[in-house]
């Protein structure tokens, strides 16, 4: 299937908060990071990230998880006039990983969880920017 950052931003936003509002906040700690994830790449074709013409794949160099993607985030978004879609220095992703979907559930509690749907909701506002300004054709 061709990749679409897109539809996958939201529709990991929209299964975390379901998963969230029903407690289950292991699974919804992992679709925020994913969701957060598919936006900044959503964004970073916007701001000149190529994808491979076939598959819709990014370059080996842009495939991060969201903990190190946050700060990858910069490269494409510094020095093209989009200072307003600019990131907080302070990644609240920084301990979220990809393996933590074989952690116990016990391991995540709403602090934990409340600060990386914080983070994802950062990017929805830089989304939304974008459409709206129609850097991001929908």
């Amino acid at each position: 299937m061709r990749t679409d950052f897109y539809g996958a931003y939201r529709r990991h936003w929209d299964d975390a908060e379901y998963l969230y509002s029903n407690s289950r906040l292991a699974n919804a700690d992992q679709l925020y990071g994913y969701s957060a994830e598919c936006g900044l790449k959503c964004l970073m074709v916007c701001f000149g990230m190529r994808l491979d013409p076939v598959t819709g794949d990014p370059p080996q160099k842009d495939r991060k998880h969201i903990n190190e993607l946050w700060d990858h985030y910069e490269t494409y978004r510094a020095g093209i006039g989009t200072a307003e879609y600019m990131l907080p220095r302070t990644n609240p992703f920084n301990n979220w990983h990809i393996s933590d979907r074989y952690a116990h559930e016990s391991g995540f509690n709403k602090k934990y969880v409340d600060d990386h749907k914080a983070g994802v909701k950062m990017v929805r506002e830089l989304i939304n920017k974008a459409v709206l300004e129609g850097r991001l054709i929908l």
